[in-house]
């Protein structure tokens, strides 16, 4: 048989060529107009996100003026006010890693700087704490308070990475135990400004300042954790530890998210002097231009000068001898906006180094905190 006629019965898959190349421009101008489609999809959605923004009910803050030149405070007030024994408030401030030691070094001297009459604890998880970080982290008055750590709930599901030891906050609540009957806890990356004693004064059990945002979310109706006023209450701490198993939210700010949630219709609203986050500053520098002549404190939230990484992990410790050169080196991020804030930070902890200097070098040749 010849090649020829082997195949005689073949028939090819189109059967003329014509057929086969309007098959094929069909499938060219199908896939045309999907990307087409899809095309004007994005362009819409882009345009809707933007005028969304504009949309987007505006606050108060967002739209900040400058027409309150009222104090703060009502001074003759405040000092016509019995004043509590200082026995019977305190400052505290939380230590989890080893990173922040120098952070609650500085934080201390702030507070001698503004003649705070509260006594000082730093809670403190002992298995995580070396003694050396303890050591430089209490050299400028804070009292060393082993507490025990409060685990998050669902075994930490949900819960971010760096905040996994953070619920350990709640033992604020346990002070009542030591007689204490109010509380200002201040995260170890603020930094005080002026005396906030009035905080005490407060008839409140819970207070704190609004979180604020760089985003889309901007002023929050939710609270920022990293400053609060708490009267402490072992019925209430026990209260805390079964709910918090219990009540739905979004564990990934932990304790933030807990408390916005325990007290979420009781918190009372704190101005944000009490907690000037740097986000302020970046989100409307007009409201922080004002905000700053009267900040008690300052929360350094978005750059931490005392951490090494840009995403603040605290993962390497910088060491006495490097903090300077740290703080310079972070100068610059979000394009230079807090470069002034971290030049005040820099410039108190040359203060602290000055005075407890002696205390900070003993500590380094016990060894230097890892």
């Amino acid at each position: 048989m010849s090649l020829f006629t082997r195949y005689k019965g073949y028939t090819p898959l189109w059967p003329n060529v014509s057929t086969f190349r309007q098959t094929n421009r069909q499938l060219i101008f199908l896939v045309l107009g999907h990307v087409v489609v899809l095309a004007i999809s994005v362009a819409y959605n882009a345009y809707m996100i933007k005028r969304l923004e504009h949309w987007w009910p505006t606050t108060p803050l967002d739209n900040y003026q400058h027409l309150n030149t009222q104090p703060l405070v009502d001074e003759g007030f405040f000092n016509a006010l019995a004043k509590p024994s200082s026995e019977e408030n305190a400052v505290v401030t939380c230590m989890y890693t080893d990173s922040y030691a120098t952070a609650i070094a500085n934080l201390g001297h702030s507070l001698n700087r503004v003649n705070s009459t509260a006594k000082r604890l730093l809670f403190y998880l002992p298995e995580n704490i070396s003694p050396d970080a303890l050591c430089v982290a209490s050299a400028t008055g804070f009292i060393p308070h082993p507490v025990t750590r409060i685990p998050p709930p669902h075994n930490g599901k949900g819960t971010h990475e760096r905040l996994m030891d953070a619920y350990s906050k709640l033992n604020l609540w346990t002070l009542s135990e030591s007689g204490i009957k109010a509380v200002v806890h201040l995260d170890a990356d603020t930094l005080v400004m002026r005396n906030f004693d009035e905080l005490f004064s407060l008839p409140y059990n819970f207070g704190a300042a609004p979180d604020v945002y760089v985003g889309l979310h901007g002023f929050a109706v939710e609270f920022n954790t990293g400053v609060i006023f708490a009267r402490p209450s072992m019925d209430v701490f026990n209260d805390m530890i079964n709910k918090m198993q219990t009540a739905t939210y979004d564990a990934i700010q932990a304790d933030q998210a807990f408390l916005n949630q325990y007290y979420a219709a009781d918190a009372v609203r704190l101005p944000y002097a009490y907690n000037a986050n740097l986000a302020i500053k970046k989100r409307k520098p007009e409201m922080w231009q004002d905000l700053k002549g009267r900040a008690r404190i300052v929360h350094y939230t978005l750059v931490k000068p005392f951490l090494a990484e840009a995403d603040n992990t605290g993962k390497t410790i910088v060491t006495i001898d490097g903090l300077e050169d740290n703080v310079k080196s972070r100068m610059g991020e979000f394009d230079g906006v807090f470069d002034e804030e971290l030049q005040e930070w820099l410039d108190i902890w040359k203060e602290t180094y000055q005075l407890y200097g002696k205390k900070l070098n003993q500590c380094m040749r016990a060894g230097t905190p890892s």
